[in-house]
This record gives structure tokens, C-alpha cells and sequence, in this order.
């Protein structure tokens, strides 16, 4: 069984390179990759190799900023959009992310810590105590009342009954769906066609209730249209619209 080892304040490889980078007091943004390995590199050679595994992770790392510097001094990859790529920036990535959770987890500890000062009692009341209800007097109560005053009660609850009303809201009516039928409408406009022989676009919806009749009228005139049921025709622009039966052969 490996001996428990905690690097003195260092949980892992990017806690260390974390250190670093705020030591050095350097942009994580731009990592001066060449001093932050070096030093890195140092650490790691004074640690006590008394745990391999934790060792590991500590030489993965080393190898990463390795092969980080190295790519740093060939030319830039170029990405689909064009741009140089950073060899940096996936290690970036990881170090941000790394110190959002770290300081999330002292942020949970200190609220743990506040949590750990708070006292909870049980309710020790009397079932006694606690079912009382004060007796009223009604006597006491109506002292002093007459017609009169409860008049002049009664007009203030409506008054403020009267304020609590929306002046703009409660002038709007109820808004109700309309309910019409695209078939049904196709068979009426087929048998008024049939009864009327001809007659215009414009009588045909002034005929209708609401908007949505009139939607649904149109629709069904072109559906009617298409299966050659009527014909229609206009003589000259912005003239009415005539609408024709066609009788069955």
C-alpha cells in the first residue's frame, strides 16, 4: 500500500503550474512557456519519489510543457479559418477550468464553515400554548359602532376594491378562439356557388363574421379554384373579383 503524499500545497500537476503562473505574476492567457517549464521542472527534481502514481501525473505533465516548448519554436499551424494555431491553448484551457473548480470548492468550504455556526432548537412550545385562541369580547367589539360608521367602512372597502382595478385591463373583452371549419366552408361556398351561378369576391366575404372567416373563406375559394369547381375573372385591375359556378358536365 503507497504512503498517502500531499505535496505540500500542490493537489496535483495543474495546481503546481497554477502556482507558477501566479507567482511569476504572468498572463495565463500568455504563458511563458519556456520559464514556467523550467521552473516546473525543478520542482518535480526535489519531490520525494514516495509515490509513483502521484509521481505520474506530475511526469505527464512535464512531457506535455516539453512538447509544448518544442512546438513553440517551429513555425505555427494554420487551422481551417486561417488562424495560427497556439500550442497553449489547450493547456490554457485546462488551467482555467482547473481554477473555476478551485475556487468554487473554497467557496463551498467557506459556506460549510458559516453552516457549521448556525443552531437549530427544537420547538419546545406546549401543545397548550400553542392551541390558545384569545377570546373576543363582542360586546367590546362593537363598541362605539352604528350605522353611520359601518356606512363609512363599507364605502372604503369598495373604494379600495375599486383602486385595485386596472383601468386599461378591465376595458379588455375576452379574447375567444373562432372556431371554423376549412371543409365546411369548402361546401358552402360549392352550394351558395351552385344556388348563385355568379356573384363577387367582395359580397361573398362581407357575408363572413370575423377575420378568421374571412382567412378561411379565402382558402377555401382557392381550394375550390384548383379542383375546378368555380372559375373565376377580372375585367381590368382593382376591378371586384367575379366568381363563377361550373356546372357539371
Amino acid at each position: 500500500m503507497g504512503i498517502p503524499v500531499k505535496l505540500q500545497a500542490f493537489e496535483g500537476p495543474l495546481d503546481l503550474l497554477l502556482h507558477l503562473i501566479e507567482k511569476n505574476k504572468v498572463n495565463i492567457y500568455d504563458i511563458p512557456i519556456v520559464e514556467i517549464t523550467k521552473q516546473y521542472l525543478e520542482y518535480i527534481q526535489d519531490i520525494e519519489r514516495q509515490d509513483l502514481d502521484i509521481m505520474s501525473e506530475f511526469l505527464v505533465m512535464a512531457a506535455t510543457l516539453i512538447d509544448i516548448k518544442s512546438r513553440m519554436l517551429l513555425p505555427r499551424e494554420i487551422n481551417e479559418d486561417g488562424e495560427e494555431e497556439d500550442p497553449r491553448q489547450e493547456l490554457i484551457e485546462q488551467l482555467l477550468e482547473y481554477k473555476m473548480y478551485k475556487y468554487m470548492s473554497f467557496e463551498l468550504k467557506d459556506r460549510l464553515v458559516d453552516a457549521g455556526k448556525s443552531m437549530y432548537k427544537q420547538s419546545t412550545i406546549p401543545a397548550e400554548v400553542m392551541n390558545y385562541t384569545e377570546p373576543v369580547d363582542l360586546e367590546a367589539l362593537l363598541d362605539g359602532i352604528t350605522l353611520t360608521r359601518l356606512h363609512a367602512i363599507f364605502k372604503s372597502i369598495i373604494r379600495k376594491q375599486s383602486d385595485r382595478i386596472d383601468p386599461v385591463r378591465s376595458k379588455f373583452g375576452r379574447i375567444e378562439k373562432e372556431e371554423v371549419s376549412l371543409t365546411d366552408k369548402i361546401g358552402y361556398i360549392e352550394a351558395y356557388a351552385n344556388e348563385n351561378g355568379e356573384f363577387s369576391f367582395r359580397q361573398l366575404l362581407e357575408r363572413q363574421c370575423g377575420k378568421m372567416e374571412i382567412i378561411v373563406t379565402f382558402l377555401a375559394v382557392l381550394e375550390l379554384m384548383k379542383i375546378g369547381k368555380i372559375n373565376i375573372s377580372q375585367e381590368y385591375t382593382f376591378d371586384d373579383i367575379l366568381i363563377t359556378a361550373v356546372k357539371a358536365a
